[in-house]
């Protein structure tokens, strides 16, 4: 349930999970390399899934001869994770491991001299910045910033660097009361006083210095005396920062409000700081949706951006905005594009923008000439591309797909053609079976057309009957593209000799803004009898068992999962809710991004002139808890603060109280994800155990 979460798919979830099982520095003291998995009979399992390596990071020397990425892997037994970088030729060849340690290495930059690395560490206790050659020799410490680095980039000519460093937000108890420095209470005045996993007592803030030699000189707090986050929380990085290629301008993004204000708005902004007067100017007044993530051309002439046109909709298209520095003029490239615009990057030449676009729950790289307008699909294929990096001769690019995590490849510019380079988990995935992955049409109860994904067991038998899941997707504006993901994985229910049914229902990108748009002010309506179009149609085939179906999802999911066990007409015989909405009028005051709920519920549940909120709220599940009769497993995060693990424990307690049977598995110290190795086993096998014993 937000907006960077949709816009990015599962790119920036997976880099969220390479930095949760960060350890203090005197408990590192274990080496977690790539793991070697006991495989048997070819299926996945959950120790399977967790020892595959995770690339990220992926950046491309400025000489265009090699790549740098990192690869972050888990131990299941030390319950920790630990990143490690790698540099290869850009033809994939001569892989070098260049840093092996327990301390976490990220945030990896090239150099312009293409043989010097900065990135990362945290192996003096505090994240700080480090240097070492390309082929692993001369590592040294450059920083010893005060509380550490979050994350960098170096001005054009090296001679400055741009960093990201939390500051102070608020008024602690302890600075009220000094002498009552052991209280845990908290004093709150105002909204977004939470945030996604945490209370906000500190925000991001962008920092430039002079470096020189790795001395940091004249450091500048470019919001200094601002109570605002640039990046901005959870899920913003770098990214959302920005140099000219002059080095006297930096863009950042920031939405430049507080408490009640932030909680409703979206209106982010795109600013220019001038390093040399230290004034900021706002280059997207008056543009009242999400603008963020800034990239200049080469030349310097122009800037593109993400862009959102509606104020309060954190998922409305994302627009491919261009702006000429100079003049400030403006214009959307994507005007008739009707489908998201994101992860932009330029050419070489300065003439076009490559970026990465779901349609139809698959997401290609296309290339978008600045002159004409047009627009060009590049790949084609059964996959989804999370990035591209634009090359003096091609490009590099990172793909995934529902059978395959994250792997780099390179892309032929003109054709499409892709070639893989880093094969990270080639050994894993030669010892495994996967099932089919088949796409499928659904005419909806409206007469539509929908897209389902039907995913088969490894070895499927046509003659046997299989138990099957319906998969609902959260989000709810989130793709259900061909996403890897390390807990609702397809591939391991279907492992577990489960066909799964994931249908693109109203309300998810890639089908045009109006299929989009549909779900927000409707929730149980249409989107509801798409889930049970697909399950409908699928249950129809004649190695379905119709008699043993599920109904499994999270978030949006997860809220569609305690609707339907209130509507489902005796289809389903076991459910599984993982942080799910289920009293609607006590999320809308429970939920800290109030933007999302005025927007997707219409309202405040006390507007009873609003028929659109009215009507939200008469869907809430907690009404249908007396037509409840089917065993239902409920999960939640205690430190999930999008959604309060009250709303699971009162589906639990609900179910208990009508005598139905069902189980409760709460994680204290997980937030609206599962990101702890045993953790995410316990999950796996509690998911599976509840859906054996009902469907088996």
């Amino acid at each position: 349930m937000n907006h960077f979460l949709k816009i990015t798919c599962m790119a920036i979830a997976l880099a969220t999970v390479a930095m949760s099982c960060d350890s203090k520095k005197n408990e590192e003291t274990k080496l977690i390399g790539k793991q070697k998995p006991v495989i048997e009979n070819g299926l996945m399992t959950p120790e399977v899934l967790w020892a595959f390596g995770r690339i990220g990071n992926v950046q491309v020397s400025p000489d265009n001869s090699k790549i740098l990425y990192s690869v972050t892997y888990y131990s299941v037994e030390e319950n920790k994770s630990n990143s490690e970088l790698f540099v290869m030729k850009i033809d994939g060849t001569e892989k070098v491991k260049i840093t092996n340690s327990p301390f976490r290495e990220s945030a990896a930059k090239w150099l312009k001299d293409s043989k010097t690395i900065v990135f990362l560490s945290n192996e003096s206790g505090t994240s700080q910045l480090w240097k070492i050659q390309t082929n692993g020799s001369d590592k040294s410490k450059l920083t010893e910033y005060e509380g550490g680095i979050n994350d960098f980039c170096f001005s054009p000519d090296e001679t400055k660097l741009l960093f990201i460093a939390d500051v102070k937000y608020g008024e602690r108890t302890v600075d009220k009361y000094p002498d009552l420095p052991k209280s845990s209470g908290k004093i709150i005045n105002d909204l977004m006083y939470k945030h996604w996993d945490e209370w906000v007592e500190s925000i991001p803030h962008p920092f430039v210095a002079d470096f020189n030699g790795g001395k940091l000189a004249n450091v500048k707090d470019i919001l200094e005396g601002e109570p605002y986050q640039s990046p901005m929380k959870p899920f913003g990085g770098i990214e959302q920062l920005a140099w000219h290629p002059d080095g006297k301008l930096i863009a950042y993004t920031c939405k430049k409000m507080v408490g009640k204000e932030y909680a409703v708005s979206t209106n982010s902004d795109i600013y220019f700081y001038n390093t040399e007067t230290g004034e900021s100017k706002n280059m997207t007044e008056g543009m009242m949706g999400y603008d963020m993530n800034p990239v200049f051309s080469p030349d310097g002439k122009w800037m593109a951006w993400e862009s959102m046109e509606r104020a309060g909709n954190e998922s409305d298209k994302s627009r491919l905005y261009l702006m000429e520095v100079k003049t400030g003029l403006k214009k959307d490239l994507s005007a008739n594009f009707d489908q998201n615009s994101n992860e932009l990057a330029w050419s070489p030449d300065n003439k076009s923008i490559y970026f990465v676009s779901v349609q139809h729950a698959l997401t290609q790289i296309y290339r978008v000439d600045i002159d004409t307008d047009s627009i060009v699909k590049i790949t084609s294929g059964v996959h989804d591309y999370i990035k591209v990096i634009p090359t003096d001769k091609n490009l590099v690019g990172v793909k995934r797909s529902m059978s395959k995590p994250d792997e780099i490849y390179a892309i032929n510019a003109i054709t499409g053609e892709e070639t893989e380079l880093s094969f990270e988990n080639k050994d894993i995935l030669d010892q495994l079976t996967m099932g089919k992955v088949e796409q499928r049409w659904v005419t909806t109860t409206d007469n539509k057309q929908m897209l389902v994904w039907v995913i088969f067991p490894p070895n499927f038998d046509p003659n046997k009957k299989y138990p099957t899941l319906l998969y609902c997707q959260g989000g709810p504006q989130s793709a259900v593209s061909q996403f890897w993901s390390y807990r609702w994985n397809f591939q391991m229910m279907a492992a577990n000799d489960y066909i799964i049914v994931a249908p693109n229902r109203r309300g998810l990108p890639g089908f045009g803004q109006e299929w989009l748009d549909q779900i927000s002010g409707d929730y149980g309506g249409q989107n509801m009898k798409d889930y049970l179009s697909a399950i409908d149609n699928v249950a129809k085939e004649p190695y379905v068992d119709s008699d043993k179906l599920g109904c499994v999802g999270a978030s949006y999911g997860g809220f569609s999962v305690f609707w339907l066990a209130g509507h489902h007409e005796k289809r389903f015989k076991a459910f599984i809710a993982h942080d799910g909405m289920f009293n609607l009028p006590q999320q809308y005051l429970e939920t800290e991004e109030m933007w999302f709920v005025n927007r997707d519920l219409g309202g405040a549940y006390w507007e009873k002139d609003n028929a659109t909120a009215q009507k939200s709220y008469a869907n809430s599940p907690h009404l249908f808890v007396d037509k409840w009769d089917t065993p239902i497993l409920v999960i939640h995060g205690e430190k999930d603060y999008r959604i309060l693990a009250s709303q699971g424990m009162a589906a639990y307690n609900a179910a208990i109280l009508r005598g139905i049977p069902a189980e409760l598995l709460i994680f204290p110290d997980e937030n609206h994800w599962v990101l702890q190795p045993q953790n995410g086993i316990l999950w796996q096998r509690t998911f599976f155990a509840w859906l054996d014993k009902w469907l088996k």
